[in-house]
């Protein structure tokens, strides 16, 4: 329902509470921080308004007449009212800008959030973060819609709709038990051998899989996979049973890898198995607050992963651009 032009604006009404408190129009004037003039035409305006004079004046000031003492009161409730509204709104932007919404792939949820969310918390421990995964096409719906301040995907390019930076990097890496024959190569393993292999590759679609096939693509593609797993920790618990070459990031195996529970195969230098990790947020709308702040911190603790992928240098230089590609990984 549109108000009425008889309904004064909230400042007006703030002033005719005051000098009724206050008992002058100068008083009153001085108390919000205008002159007595803009003061004075401020009533006499609202009292056009309104239709009734609303206050008597004399030598010993202002104060209210009959029909000034029932505006009076009711402009008490709205003015109150207004307050609670205000306060409210502050109540509730505290609580955004102590509140932050993150929605990750899995690679960057298990291995490298952990350590940025601890740096969060020591620079700004009255945060609240909520963590939750994704493949990276589900990340970017969610930062779409409006459900998360801050996505990370892995993937050669920017989701359309969402700009974007490279925050850290990731390689692919193909790992064997030790006591399989690769374990003992001095020779890399070739581009067109490693296509020829069935190996233990995540399920199509994921990150680790789109990168794999990628870079097997020159060599006639990627054979059928020995078995096709769902997890980064199922991938690696098969290889150290035997079941074969297993292709995951070189981030999962960092352990296994230090106490030879696992051996790195040397590939090609043809074979590229490196990607980028991003941080997304909606296009035109520049991260702001814990947001902002946690995208500072990857820039300064990103891993490189030995790839020749760099951060972006300013996180206000973004792109839009790319189409994603399902993944369960990333």
């Amino acid at each position: 329902m549109a108000l009425s032009p008889h309904v004064p604006e909230l400042g007006a009404l703030e002033l005719l509470l005051t000098v009724a408190r206050l008992g002058s129009v100068g008083r009153a004037a001085a108390e919000l921080g205008v002159s007595q003039p803009t003061a004075s035409a401020r009533i006499k305006g609202m009292e056009r308004q309104i239709g009734v004079p609303l206050l008597e004046r004399s030598p010993r000031g202002s104060r209210p007449t009959k029909a000034g003492l029932l505006v009076v009161e009711w402009a008490r409730h709205v003015v109150e009212a207004a307050q609670a509204l205000d306060a409210g709104i502050d109540a509730l932007r505290e609580r955004r800008d102590a509140r932050l919404v993150v929605v990750a792939s899995l690679t960057v949820a298990e291995y490298l959030m952990p350590g940025w969310l601890l740096a969060l918390h020591d620079s700004s421990p009255g945060t609240a973060v909520i963590l939750r995964t994704a493949n990276s096409s589900d990340v970017a719906g969610h930062v779409l819609a409006g459900e998360a301040d801050l996505g990370f995907v892995e993937g050669p390019s920017t989701p359309p709709g969402l700009a974007g930076a490279v925050v850290a990097a990731d390689r692919l890496v193909v790992v064997v038990a030790p006591g399989h024959p690769w374990a003992r190569r001095r020779s890399p393993v070739t581009g067109p051998e490693l296509a020829a292999t069935p190996l233990v590759l995540r399920e199509a679609g994921s990150g680790t899989r789109e990168v794999l096939e990628m870079a097997l693509a020159p060599f006639g593609g990627a054979a059928k996979p020995r078995l096709e797993l769902a997890s980064s920790t199922a991938l690696k618990a098969a290889a150290m049973t035997g079941a074969g070459p297993v292709c995951l990031s070189e981030l999962a195996v960092t352990e296994e890898l230090a106490t030879r529970r696992l051996v790195a195969v040397p590939l090609a230098e043809g074979l590229d198995l490196r990607r980028p990790l991003r941080a997304v947020w909606p296009a035109g709308h520049r991260p702001g607050g814990p947001a902002r702040e946690l995208l500072v911190l990857t820039r300064r603790t990103g891993p490189s992963v030995r790839s020749g992928w760099q951060p972006a240098p300013r996180l206000d230089r973004y792109t839009v651009s790319g189409h994603p590609k399902r993944s369960s990984e990333g």
